[in-house]
């Protein structure tokens, strides 16, 4: 049944984000039976309150708020010109990093938050980040989602080529790669909720609304580090981060997680 299921969503015509989204709920009915959507934020945690206790605790006095403190510093830090990176971002940048990643109809290509914090940079005559830098990008991206915390993520896939990116962000999730020959879907929509050898794995939907996370509480991940690394998990050579293929990677996963709040900067064991 799961082998036709994958089948399906990786070989179908061009069906609607929200077909998609329809699809992998059910598959979580099937896996999870009884825990509501809105716990899924909580990824594989949602399934043992005493790992949802752990995850309280340690939000309580957060052992990376220094991270989170310098990413602040960064934020707030003018510019040489006088500006600073709330100018760059509607309200501010409250309640705006749900919006991401977003398609740029002008550019023709997907837009993370990450690459929007570095276009900012650049307009303003400063030298961009490197997005896979957690003292700089890392801290600073931590911080400036931390302004949308609450905020529902919202993704739009409003035309005929954001849906192309959209689908080719869907083929990447559906591909399997490396010398174990897995797919993100292989772990986190088949197995989502369930253990693969003895790892609880998370199901797909919610991920996208928590990042940066700190895993262990010290390691600093962003969406896109995350990717890379179980890229190098499965024996794959992970895609540059930033790059065209992770940006629609990302474009498609966030869509799945649309009407769930956001929360960044947390804690992941």
């Amino acid at each position: 049944m799961l082998a036709i299921l994958l089948a399906f969503m990786h070989t179908q015509a061009v069906g609607t984000p929200e077909e998609d989204r329809a699809v992998f709920l059910s598959t979580f009915a099937v896996n999870i039976p009884g825990i509501p959507v809105s716990q899924y934020v909580h990824g594989s945690m949602m399934l043992s309150t005493d790992a949802l206790n752990q995850y309280d605790s340690i939000m309580d006095f957060p052992p990376f708020q220094e991270v989170i403190d310098r990413g602040q510093e960064i934020w707030e830090t003018p510019f040489k010109n006088g500006n600073t990176f709330a100018e760059c971002f509607e309200n501010g940048a409250v309640n705006i990093a749900g919006k991401f990643p977003l398609y740029n109809e002008k550019l023709k290509r997907v837009i993370t938050f990450e690459m929007a914090l570095n276009s900012c940079l650049e307009q303003n005559g400063e030298m961009p980040m490197n997005y896979i830098d957690p003292e700089t990008m890392g801290a600073l991206s931590a911080y400036a989602r931390s302004l949308s915390d609450g905020m529902l993520m919202q993704i739009e896939v409003a035309s005929a080529s954001a849906m192309n990116k959209y689908e080719l962000g869907k083929t990447l999730y559906f591909r399997r790669i490396g010398q174990y020959n897995l797919a993100c879907a292989s772990c986190h929509l088949t197995n989502g909720g369930r253990y693969f050898r003895d790892e609880l794995l998370s199901p797909t939907i919610g991920q996208a609304v928590h990042f940066p996370v700190f895993r262990g509480g010290e390691r600093l991940y962003t969406l896109q580090m995350r990717y890379q690394r179980c890229m190098e998990a499965v024996g794959a050579v992970p895609f540059e981060s930033g790059s065209e293929a992770l940006n629609n990677l990302e474009y498609f996963h966030s869509y799945l997680s649309n009407g769930l709040p956001l929360q960044s900067s947390v804690y992941r064991r």
